[in-house]
């Protein structure tokens, strides 16, 4: 079985370490710990990754967040893969730190690469597994807390939470989205 996964977040290192980019963050260890590696194609940086009898077709989109959508569905096309097989990695603000959420479907919740996926899909209905970043900002200021970079305590965290998320992962492709949340939510 073959499926698509998607690290949400924007390129250029002015990015790195952002609370935005823990998508990449994630699915880069997740390519890293199978000692694959990305190649950049058409739409963004690719890895392959097998799992036992999964295959995972890694990208990370180099169209900016907000333009995720279009990456999501040439890949998709691509591997001639149903939205059933792709799972979106993303940072979400009304979860607090480190807590991990995987969903088989839902809004957008306000995340502007996940609104764009759904608009140029035409469905909500994909899993996404959701990094909680907090929401410790003051009225109008969300753009700056999602661009800053993580804080030192937040940071010392993360490791485990990433690991965890590859977990989830692996278990998504294997077990099913089901079994996985049952386990892990």
């Amino acid at each position: 079985m073959k499926y698509l996964i998607v690290g949400l977040g924007n390129i250029g290192p002015e990015y790195w370490g952002t609370r935005h980019n823990v998508g990449f963050r994630i699915v880069n260890e997740l390519v890293d710990a199978a000692d694959a590696f990305f190649r950049e194609e058409r739409y963004g940086a690719v890895a392959r990754v097998r799992v036992k009898n999964a295959e995972m077709v890694v990208l990370k989109p180099n169209t900016f967040m907000n333009l995720s959508g279009h990456a999501v569905r040439y890949w998709l096309q691509k591997e001639s893969l149903p939205v059933s097989q792709l799972l979106v990695v993303v940072d979400d603000l009304s979860l607090t730190f480190g807590s991990l959420r995987l969903k088989p479907k839902g809004s957008h919740g306000g995340h502007n690469g996940l609104r764009n996926i759904e608009e140029i899909l035409g469905t909500a209905d994909y899993a996404r597994l959701r990094f909680g970043i907090g929401n410790d900002f003051p009225r109008g200021r969300q753009v700056d807390y999602v661009l800053e970079k993580f804080t030192d305590e937040e940071l010392e965290k993360i490791p485990e939470r990433i690991k965890q998320s590859m977990e989830m992962i692996k278990s998504f492709c294997l077990a099913g989205i089901d079994i996985t949340m049952n386990r892990f939510n």
